[in-house]
């Protein structure tokens, strides 16, 4: 049975996710070590969310292996309550666990690849993406903020989120030893992220701020309220105000910002924990920073990546309309 990925359907008992390196980690004959680093090889949240694909796939009546016809029937028959985006997604999913049985995957045949075609004119829409928060509207929420640990711990939270450029996951995985105070500002390392799975890590340097809201000040009186120099920057806090030993989860993040966005006015369900990425990226291409000097900040390895943000940011600048209006 697979180290990567197990099922109690029937039609996904055996392995069924992987490269050719996964199908040695189900050999049992191996050293137990070597089969930890093999499903180490892939991430948690990626063996779940194929798990929960093939699953999908296996309760619609699907099996492992399928054919092309049925896998384009199963993309038929959800092609009006799925979008064009999970649907590709469930068929990575099959094409993986076909690889791990070392069968051909249906997903790549003609067939399958015009019925998606199909159904991406058809039913396709452009993917809605978080609104980024932007600078002015994060200053609007700082002003609001009162002096409750919950308040104090949002403040550094929403500071440090924008100014680093995180993402959600990296914002909490953030522990006391990862942050050095230094003359200019502060440096955090980042020992993993969604496009760092083999840990080699990043620093990010968090500037003094000139303004009124400095993410280096706030870190430091959120750490004083929480009382600790170990483990989790970002924990949560009881409804009596209480500072718990508990990081905070996406979700928590998430839930964070909806909460202030909607205090100042804005509609919490076009934010989410992307806001704070999204807003650095965009104010910063609305202020004229260069590119290269966002790509910078946010990790983003070329242009093309960071196009989205800053196309959205420069939207009104140099605008034709604007110069004749």
């Amino acid at each position: 049975m697979s180290l990567l990925l197990t099922s109690d359907n029937p039609h996904l008992s055996e392995p069924t996710m992987g490269t050719e390196i996964t199908r040695f980690g189900a050999d049992d004959s191996l050293p137990e070590a070597v089969r930890e680093y093999v499903r180490e090889a892939v991430s948690e949240n990626t063996r779940r969310a194929y798990r929960s694909d093939l699953e999908h796939f296996a309760d619609w009546g699907g099996a492992i292996p399928a054919t092309p016809e049925t896998v384009a029937a199963y993309l038929s028959d959800h092609a009006a309550v799925l979008s064009v985006a999970t649907l590709k997604r469930r068929l990575a999913a099959i094409s993986v666990a076909h690889e791990a049985r070392g069968r051909p995957s249906p997903t790549s045949t003609k067939l399958v690849q015009a019925t998606l075609r199909g159904i991406q004119r058809t039913h396709g829409a452009p993917q809605r993406q978080a609104k980024p928060l932007l600078v002015e509207d994060l200053l609007r929420i700082m002003a609001l903020l009162g002096n409750r640990p919950k308040d104090i711990r949002d403040k550094a939270l929403l500071l440090i989120g924008f100014a680093g450029v995180f993402r959600r996951s990296e914002l909490i995985a953030v522990n006391c030893n990862d942050i050095e105070i230094v003359h200019q500002g502060m440096i955090i390392t980042i020992r993993r992220s969604k496009t760092d799975q083999t840990g080699q890590g990043r620093r990010i340097g968090i500037p003094m701020a000139r303004g009124r809201y400095c993410p280096v000040h706030a870190y430091e009186c959120w750490i004083d309220v929480a009382e600790t120099d170990t483990g989790p920057i970002f924990r949560s806090v009881t409804r009596h105000g209480q500072v718990t030993a508990d990081r905070l989860s996406t979700r928590s993040v998430s839930d964070i910002i909806k909460e202030r966005v909607k205090a100042i006015g804005l509609d919490a369900k076009y934010y989410s924990g992307h806001s704070l990425r999204a807003g650095l990226a965009t104010s910063a291409a609305i202020a004229g920073v260069s590119t290269l000097a966002i790509r910078q900040q946010t990790g983003h390895r070329s242009d093309a990546t960071l196009a989205r943000y800053v196309r959205s940011g420069e939207l009104f600048i140099n605008n034709a309309a604007g110069a004749l209006l």
